[in-house]
Parts: C-alpha cells; sequence; structure tokens
C-alpha cells in the first residue's frame, strides 16, 4: 500500500550513465534522463502486454485500498494468455499475428508496489470517430530493433544547469538517474519513481532470497567502501508485488547534481528476491518521489531533504520524459523547481493535489478527436514508476469506441492501428493535454509488420469503480509533471 508500481521490464540491462553535473544556478537542479534498452527475443507482445496490465490492476487497487488481486489470480490471466497464444486460439494471435512465441522466463517484469491484502471489493457495477494515420509512421525500426537490443541509449548533453540524464528503461518502460553516493562518492544508477518514497541500495553482502548467491553484478556500499556510511541496527524490509527486499536503515553522503546531502538517512537491502538479485537487474537501487508520509523507513525523501537544508528553495521535483520514438534522448529529472525551456508557460496549470501520500489529480473530462467522452470526476495517480494508462473497464472501452480500427483484444486488453493519429486528450484544472498519438501504441502484435495492428497503451482493470484512474509514462511522455511536497500541489505543462 505504501509502495509503487515500478514498471521495469527486467532482462540483460547494460547501461552507462555519466554523471556530469554543471555549476549551480538558482537552487535548481536537473538530471537529464537516459533509455535502457533490453533484449526482447524471448517474449511474445501479448504476454509483455498482459504484464503490465496485471501490475497496473495491482496498483489501482493498492492505492484505492480495494482487495489487492493475488499472485495466482494475476498468473492465471498469464498463463490463459500464454495456452491461447500457443495453441492459436487467441482472438488476437488468430486475427493478426504471425508472430510464433518462445518459452516465456518467469520474471520479465518488476512490480515495485507492495502487496496489500487488505481492502473490500472495489468492483464497478456501471453498464458496460474516422482518424487519418497519415501523420503516425507507426513503430519506427529503431523501436523495434531496441525491443531486441541489449543495451541503453544515452540522454544527450542536458540544455540546464546542474543536469545529469534520466534513462529510459526498455521501450520506454522506466527511467533512472544516478546519485553519487559515499565517501569517496561513487555512481550508484537509481531508478526514479514519483510513485513511492523509499530509496534505498544494495549492501556489501546482499544475498538472495531464493539461495542462488550473491546480489547481482551490480555496485554496492559498505563500510569498506564509504568512510561515512553508517549502519544503523533500525530492519527495514517491503513486499513489492513481485519482489521484495529488506535490511537496515542507513546515513551516508549523497550528491545529486553537485548539491551533497550530508549523512542523509535511506536504505540498505542485505535480502533482495531473485526479482532484483539477478544480474539481469543492473540498476542498483531505487529512489523514490512521492510524500514521506507513505515511506517504510519513516525518513524524508531525498528532495524533502535537499529543501530542508536549504540546498533547494522548495521540495520541487519536476520531470522531463523523452520517448525512443522521437529518438531525442532529452528527458531530464529537476529537483528546486520547474525548467521553463521545456515547456510552454502559458499552458502551465497547478492543482492542488488529492492525496497527503501519493500525487493524486481530479480529471475534469476525457475527448477523442475533440469528442467529449461524458467522462469526469476521476481521480488520477501520476506515476512514472507504472507504464500505461490504466482506466476502469467501462471508460476503456468508451476510450477506443472513439479510435478508429481499435478493438477489444480478447483479454481485457485493447488492440489499434499501430499508425493512428487519433488525438485523446485529458483535462487537468480547465487545460487538455493530448496524448502524442505514437504513444497510444504498446508495441506491434507483428513485429514484422510495425504499421499494422498494435497492443494498446490504454488497459482496461476490472476490479476498480469508475473512479480512479493510474496514469503511467502513456500520458507522462506528453506532458511537463511537476511536484511540490511544500504546497502538496502537482502541475502540468505542455511540452515545447
Amino acid at each position: 500500500m505504501h509502495s509503487t508500481l515500478l514498471l521495469v521490464v527486467l532482462g540483460a540491462l547494460s547501461f552507462i550513465v555519466e554523471a556530469a553535473p554543471l555549476a549551480r544556478r538558482h537552487n535548481l537542479i536537473t538530471l537529464p534522463l537516459t533509455r535502457i534498452h533490453q533484449a526482447r527475443d524471448d517474449i511474445h507482445p501479448e504476454i509483455l502486454l498482459q504484464q503490465h496490465m496485471n501490475r497496473g490492476h495491482r496498483r489501482l487497487a493498492q492505492i484505492a485500498r480495494c482487495k489487492v488481486p493475488t499472485d495466482e489470480e494475476l498468473g492465471n490471466k498469464l498463463r490463459k494468455r500464454m495456452r491461447m497464444i500457443a495453441d492459436g486460439t487467441s482472438p488476437v494471435a488468430k486475427r493478426y499475428n504471425s508472430y510464433t512465441p518462445s518459452i516465456v522466463p518467469p520474471h520479465i517484469s518488476l512490480d515495485l508496489h507492495e502487496e496489500d491484502d487488505t481492502g473490500e471489493e472495489c468492483i464497478d457495477e456501471s453498464d458496460s470517430n474516422t482518424n487519418d494515420s497519415g501523420g503516425n509512421p507507426g513503430f519506427s525500426e529503431a523501436e523495434i530493433e531496441q525491443l531486441f537490443e541489449n543495451g541503453v541509449t544515452e540522454g544527450n548533453t542536458p540544455t540546464a544547469n546542474d543536469s545529469l540524464a534520466l534513462d529510459i528503461l526498455g521501450n520506454d518502460v522506466g527511467y533512472t538517474a544516478t546519485f553519487e553516493i559515499g565517501n569517496p562518492p561513487r555512481p550508484f544508477r537509481l531508478l526514479m519513481d514519483s510513485g513511492s518514497a523509499d530509496m534505498w541500495i544494495p549492501i556489501d553482502g546482499c544475498v538472495s532470497e531464493d539461495g542462488l548467491g550473491s546480489c547481482g553484478n551490480r555496485t554496492f556500499i559498505s563500510e569498506d567502501k564509504s568512510s561515512t556510511f553508517n549502519l544503523t541496527d533500525e530492519a527495514w524490509d517491503i513486499t513489492y508485488g513481485s519482489g521484495r527486499v529488506s535490511g537496515f536503515k542507513v546515513s551516508d553522503d549523497v550528491n545529486i547534481a553537485g548539491l551533497t546531502l550530508t549523512g542523509h538517512r535511506f536504505g540498505v537491502a542485505n535480502n533482495e528476491s531473485s526479482d532484483f538479485s539477478g544480474d539481469t537487474a543492473k540498476f542498483d537501487g531505487l529512489v523514490g518521489l512521492a510524500l514521506s508520509n507513505i515511506s517504510n523507513q519513516h525518513v524524508l525523501t531525498p528532495v524533502e531533504a535537499l529543501a530542508k537544508e536549504g540546498l533547494i528553495d522548495e521540495a520541487i521535483t519536476s520531470y522531463k520524459i523523452s520517448r525512443l520514438f522521437d529518438g531525442l534522448n532529452d528527458g531530464e529529472i529537476t529537483f528546486g523547481g520547474l525548467d521553463e525551456s521545456k515547456f510552454n508557460t502559458t499552458s502551465l496549470v497547478t492543482i492542488d493535489n488529492l492525496s497527503d501520500g501519493f500525487w493524486v489529480a481530479p480529471l475534469d473530462a476525457v475527448t477523442v478527436d475533440g469528442t467529449d467522452l461524458g467522462i469526469s470526476n476521476r481521480s488520477v495517480i501520476l506515476d512514472t514508476g507504472t507504464t500505461l494508462l490504466i482506466v476502469p473497464v467501462n471508460d476503456a472501452n468508451a476510450i477506443h469506441k472513439g479510435i478508429e480500427g481499435a478493438g477489444p483484444d480478447g483479454h481485457g486488453g485493447f488492440v489499434l492501428p499501430c499508425n493512428t493519429n487519433a488525438s485523446l486528450a485529458l483535462t487537468f484544472g480547465g487545460t487538455a493535454f493530448s496524448i502524442a498519438s505514437p504513444d497510444l501504441a504498446f508495441v506491434p502484435i507483428d513485429l514484422n509488420d510495425p504499421t499494422g495492428l498494435c497492443l494498446s497503451g490504454i488497459a482496461g482493470s476490472d476490479g476498480i469503480s469508475d473512479g480512479q484512474w493510474l496514469a503511467g509514462d502513456t500520458f507522462l511522455k506528453s506532458v511537463y509533471f511537476s511536484t511540490n511536497v511544500n504546497k502538496n500541489q502537482l502541475s502540468l505543462a505542455k511540452l515545447i
């Protein structure tokens, strides 16, 4: 209930990010974002989608304090889809797909949301346009390539001072930045997550709870590696949807783009499930950037600590997320303010947060190609750690009915043309924010036909009432997104 759904696809990840802080200016620092890719030749596109859908369903249930789907229930959905693909009875495979699935590894994605089996059922009891595709060429050759490539695309040198890059995991499914920790300072590649509030890295001697040995080929911390490292006897742990870590609270110096937090308190993991401990998990740890009210460690988040120490004016975190489709590699995360060079300042709206833990905004309206779908009065969780846009089933049906060529995939998801030019817009604070049409498509059904049908980046959740949405990177790639802990407000703006 206190953590986040970080939809990180685990494969053979390999990445390098250069931490190159520039001079500090106006108590505002920016960290550039870099894209990370990983191998995809062992997974069918439908399986990949189902994994992200499962994690989205669980995430919504946790935040809404509803009954969380069990591993068995979600596993049954995944196995059903696998069986139907294998025997050719999948509606998608029968109608559209010539892709032959291979064996799917048991752990492809990470769900970084704490399990919460409490809560009542939250069942939705309500009843269950033409686009020109000339402006959207469908999935690019580079995108298809990177579904299989084991590597990283580094972010460009940031345009703002005090900058480091955010990395894009896989096919736009998650983001990392590099903090320097310890004395002497060493770089740690950490997942940036607006939906959780705990920071942790692995400690020397970390072991995998499955008995298979150490916690992988990553960067570790210890007293031998940092003269300022202080290990306490305060235990902490967290159980995520598809993984667990446990360890102790510590303190050490943390450098964020040239700003140093002396003796910052965070967690180390000395025991990890295989979701984290395998060599395929090439990220080192995680930084949660929600409000510290939901921290399992009961400590300040890094941005809150920066503000408390006067290193930045306010506990503001701002995100400019890049996408593989653009090839711009210009993703950045900014602490202490908003980088006005990234967005249209006249479009900026600031909204009071509906939560004291997560970042939640009221949704005013939804349109497709300018047609109002009659969807309003929704609460939308804005989470950089979620890949898809997860909405109630009825809302998902209404959205896809407005997109020419879209329809159900037979498993609770949807398909749509990879080259759709549909304009889906969400209205917050009286301003409509359009999702870039390429972001509506998650992955081609047939990787040999990138302009054919794609699995949709919008999925329906069947266990949640009409009031809850979870807006991940399908939406957030199209906006400038900023959060302010001091004022408990969030801001959105249109990108330049």
